[in-house]
């Protein structure tokens, strides 16, 4: 890549929301529900910074893949949060949209990675 993950806006940004998440949810009673909605967003961020350190392209692309998974886990336990009103459905709503840009932000990624691996 020749950057740094940490100088990518994804991985930031992603960081960002996984910050959110926590402190979004961090007076939840319902742990299970907590556990799962804080390992999804934290995954974000772990999985570009896991991949950008491996050596090959191939590898930074499968794993920015996981991220985009972790991505569509995140929005989703989000908007049941807010159904459940777990989060201020505002705020759930604010941060699915977030986490919607950062799954296109990973898309362009995983694509960009696979033209410079061709």
């Amino acid at each position: 890549m020749g950057k740094n993950y940490e100088d990518l806006q994804v991985w930031q940004r992603s960081k960002v929301l996984a910050v959110s998440v926590y402190r979004a949810t961090a007076g939840l009673k319902d742990f299970g529900f907590r556990d799962q909605i804080t390992r999804a967003a934290l995954s974000i961020p772990s999985n570009i910074a896991e991949g950008a350190e491996r050596p090959g392209r191939r590898e930074f692309s499968q794993f920015a893949g996981y991220a985009k998974g972790s991505a569509g886990e995140l929005r989703t336990q989000l908007l049941i949060g807010a159904e459940l009103l777990y989060i201020e459905p505002k705020l759930a709503a604010q941060l699915a949209e977030e986490t919607s840009q950062l799954s296109r932000m990973l898309h362009a990624l995983i694509q960009s990675l696979k033209e410079t691996s061709e």
